[in-house]
């Protein structure tokens, strides 16, 4: 994690096999820190997990759906920018009422 934020601090992309790593370690921390299968969190194409309390969803596409790039999964998680922000800018398209996962951000004080 210390070399992805070190690389996105320096302008740089980080490598696709430790920034796939990353983006899977913070996706287990979100649906650990808010359990359900409401929201389906998607961070293409290195992982999508469900998360957040309510209505489970078991088929075909959730309604409840919040997209973004990797790079922008990284620094939202790691409180390195708001939500709002990343919604403002089009970073993050979501979908259905339960789509905002603001609450559970930042996931890491990396």
């Amino acid at each position: 994690m210390v070399v992805v934020l070190a690389e996105l601090d320096a302008g740089r992309t980080p490598d696709r096999a430790t920034l796939r790593d990353a983006v899977r370690t913070l996706l287990g921390d979100l649906a650990g820190r808010a359990p359900g299968r409401a929201v389906e969190v998607r961070v293409p194409p290195y992982g999508a997990v469900q998360c957040c309390a309510g209505p489970r969803h078991t088929r075909g596409t959730p309604p409840n759906v919040v997209e973004m790039a990797p790079v922008t999964w990284i620094r939202l998680a790691t409180g390195r920018m708001p939500w709002s922000e990343a919604v403002e800018q089009g970073l993050v398209q979501t979908s259905g009422n339960r789509s905002d996962i603001s609450a559970y951000l930042p996931i890491s004080p990396y």
